[in-house]
């Protein structure tokens, strides 16, 4: 557990302490989510002085189940603090008390959530820019004992937000022409497509490309501001689309995109590369 005393951490967390930590969370959040900077050593130095002779390690520890909680709930988080899923229930249900009282987060949310990205970043190395997917973490939660309803969505409206879209294909589609020219296969580069721009969306796909051996390549992009670990939304007709064809199914996944944008690649079917829940159903008569 990353030299976390395991009895330590397993320790239960009074109600205040949690209490506290959240609060000392949604201090840096904001900052984080307004552009200001903050200095996570100050923050956990003033922390520890106001809880159970907690370490270091364990306060860190804690900060990333708080990341997991806003996942699931829905909601932006820390980008610095990796998520941890297997957290007690009673979290999730602190940091939706939390929002309850302090509504302001609400009008924060969604000016991350629908900020226009005027063009993707010119800084991109594309050499280096390719990183290993995240390591699977199975998800094991307790039962819910009390629930508050989530009001929307902010990870979901991020994804959805159109320029971010837009600027998450661009630089896929730029890479694909780069990749294959950098591999002595111009002619292919100049065939690639960004096929949701030219035909539109619903195809399943964003790009049509090539593999290095002239095989077809459909690629979904799927991009976010936040980290690696943000969760992915997708249609029907994508869930399909790959199914239909795994082997030239690719998902290119670009995060970070408005500080350092970096990007991982899965093949195959979604049910193969990530855990896929349902989130809506269709009743017919």
């Amino acid at each position: 557990m990353d030299g976390v005393n395991l009895e330590e951490e397993m320790a239960d967390w009074s109600d205040i302490e949690v209490e506290l930590i959240i609060e000392d969370y949604f201090q840096m959040l904001q900052k984080e989510l307004t552009g200001q900077e903050y200095n996570k050593t100050e923050h956990r130095n003033r922390l520890i002085k106001l809880l159970n002779n907690r370490s270091d390690g364990s306060i860190e520890f804690k900060h990333q189940n708080i990341s997991a909680a806003l996942i699931n709930l829905g909601s932006p988080y820390i980008k610095g603090y990796k998520p941890r899923w297997n957290y007690q229930q009673l979290l999730e249900v602190k940091i939706q008390e939390y929002l309850q009282r302090h509504n302001k987060f609400e009008n924060i949310f969604d000016a991350f959530a629908l900020q226009k990205i005027k063009a993707p970043p010119k800084k991109v190395k594309f050499e280096d820019w390719i990183v290993s997917p995240p390591e699977f973490q199975p998800i094991v939660k307790e039962p819910i004992p009390t629930y508050k309803p989530v009001k929307k969505n902010y990870l979901e409206i991020e994804q959805h937000n159109a320029s971010i879209g837009h600027s998450g294909e661009e630089l896929v589609f730029e890479y694909e022409k780069w990749r294959l020219k950098t591999a002595g296969k111009e002619n292919l580069a100049e065939s690639v497509e960004w096929s949701s721009k030219n035909i539109g969306d619903g195809l399943g796909y964003d790009i049509h490309s090539y593999k290095d051996d002239g095989k077809d390549m459909f690629i979904e992009v799927k991009t976010t501001k936040l980290g690696k670990e943000t969760p992915i939304f997708f249609s029907k007709r994508e869930y399909d689309f790959a199914n239909d064809k795994p082997n030239e199914f690719h998902l290119y996944r670009v995060f970070d995109l408005n500080t350092q944008a970096k990007m991982f690649q899965r093949n195959g079917k979604y049910d193969q590369f990530c855990a896929v829940q349902a989130v809506a159903f269709k009743g017919m008569f």
